[in-house]
């Protein structure tokens, strides 16, 4: 079987981590983004994945080649010479795509949840419909398109856009199964999956969907990925625990806490809920942590609070500084010691010397 992953372009919403690496290679939970998605395909039977990119694709390919040998799957590039958006790079994919009649799998890059593929293929051939959209339902459908289906059926009748009236709560998740045959309503230029595909085929009642069951969330910004890594630290706890952090030798651990075997932390610190500790990332003594992601080889000084933030790689927070509401560092920041940091978005190689009290972007 084969797979296409969407890894798309700058990552403009997930800046200033994305200024460094693209947004599919930024780690999530202590694995690069799209590895999660990777892992989660070979474990269904998926031998071919296509990786769809338009930005520096010479990174991506250096990163992600090295995952062929370990996960026994071949790994190809799909590099457009323009954004082709959600369904042209389907079309520039069509040679690999169609090596067999084997239906395919299509994911957004952005997209974390504990990926029931085995599931989706199997309701997909149940159905026998051209294509399947993975739903998950949300309490505020007005800010997305929300998928209706035919009474009493998994056929996708229509979508509405941002709905002012309620009418459902079953959005998109980004997840996606086709027949070869989409591929005879998708031309090779930059075109919409969402609006310029799947209208024609819930018309044609070619379109099913398949609601997610667990958690899912969009990444792609800082605030939901902090949300996504709090979901992802609860799935965790279901299905396995001992990949978790307990209270021991001097350090607290409340809720979930992942920490690398690789990372440093030192007595009297109190961590959780919802944090991640990066590999050879340093915590000092009598730090606090909630809600936060510490990246790779960074470090948090003695005493320091970082809550709702995001840590960069080799970046480093002073003693009794304050991080809080968001705030962001890019790789290589350095906050002084004593500082407060509120919603800060630190670009990289930038250092703090005074408090920043209000929401702003570090330049």
């Amino acid at each position: 079987m084969k797979a296409l992953i969407l890894v798309g372009g700058y990552g403009t919403r997930l800046r200033p981590l994305t200024f460094t690496i693209p947004k599919p290679l930024v780690d999530f939970c202590n694995k690069p983004l799209v590895l999660h998605q990777i892992e989660a395909l070979a474990k269904v039977g998926v031998k071919h994945v296509i990786l769809a990119v338009n930005y520096q694709p010479e990174v991506m390919v250096a990163q992600i080649k090295k995952y062929e040998e370990e996960y026994n799957i071949k790994i190809t590039f799909s590099v457009e010479s323009e954004p082709l958006g959600t369904a042209g790079p389907l079309a520039m994919a069509r040679e690999h795509l169609t090596v067999d009649s084997n239906p395919f799998f299509v994911l957004n890059s952005d997209v974390v949840c504990e990926f029931p593929f085995a599931k989706l293929l199997e309701f997909h051939r149940a159905h026998g419909g051209e294509g399947t959209i993975m739903v998950t339902r949300v309490e505020d459908p007005s800010k997305f398109g929300v998928v209706l289906n035919k009474p009493s059926s998994s056929a996708i009748q229509r979508f509405v856009e941002k709905p002012k009236e309620f009418v459902g709560d079953c959005i998109n998740a980004g997840i996606y199964i086709f027949n070869t045959t989409v591929l005879d309503r998708i031309e090779l230029r930059p075109m919409s999956i969402e609006t310029e595909v799947f209208p024609g085929m819930a018309r044609d009642s070619q379109l099913h969907s398949l609601v997610l069951e667990g958690f899912w969330a969009d990444v792609g910004q800082p605030k939901d990925f902090l949300t996504g890594t709090t979901l992802y630290l609860g799935s965790l706890r279901k299905k396995s625990p001992e990949m978790l952090a307990a209270s021991a030798d001097g350090i607290e651990i409340i809720g979930n806490v992942l920490i690398h075997p690789t990372a440093t932390v030192g007595k009297g610190c109190k961590l959780g809920p919802d944090v991640v500790i990066g590999q050879n990332s340093v915590v000092g003594n009598g730090v606090r942590l909630n809600r936060t992601v510490v990246m790779p080889n960074a470090t948090v000084k003695e005493c320091a609070f970082v809550k709702s933030s995001i840590v960069g790689w080799h970046s480093s927070v002073g003693r009794w500084a304050r991080l809080d509401n968001v705030s962001v560092l890019g790789e290589d920041v350095h906050v002084g010691d004593e500082y407060f940091v509120n919603g800060g978005s630190i670009l990289p190689h930038k250092s703090v010397s005074k408090n920043i009290m209000e929401p702003q972007i570090v330049m």
